[in-house]
């Protein structure tokens, strides 16, 4: 038997400041959550996103050295008008902005946000039917 792929994992400086960043576009986690050093909440298709604090990560692996943006997550929105509004809001809400909406030449409205960690969030949707 081969392992099976079931989750996505992220290193995190501050779990309150990620929860409200991730709960801004949809994803529950559980009330609380916040003010714990390990969060994880299960995503279409069974897998699930894995959030820890550096802290809880460098209790189990002195090794580990806490750096953002080597993760890339994708969200998938209904139209390119909603792929404007999520942009916009979490650049209102103060996430720093990689890259303004734009429609991108393989056909699709696309925008990216950095997550409080430095990590991507890219926002999508087909620019056609």
């Amino acid at each position: 038997m081969a392992p099976t792929f079931n989750a996505i994992g992220l290193a995190v400086a501050d779990m309150e400041k990620s929860l409200a960043f991730y709960r801004r576009l949809g994803l529950d986690f559980a009330p609380g959550a916040e003010r714990e050093p390990h969060a994880e909440t299960e995503l279409p298709g069974g897998f699930r996103l894995l959030i820890d604090t550096h802290e809880t990560i460098l209790g189990f692996d002195p090794g580990f050295a806490p750096g953002g943006g080597n993760v890339s997550l994708a969200f998938r929105c209904a139209d390119p008008a909603e792929v404007d509004s999520t942009h916009a809001d979490l650049v209102g809400a103060g996430y720093r902005s990689r890259k303004e909406p734009w429609d991108a030449f393989w056909g699709q409205r696309y925008a990216v946000v950095s997550d409080p960690d430095g990590n991507s969030v890219d926002l999508f949707a087909p620019t056609a039917g």
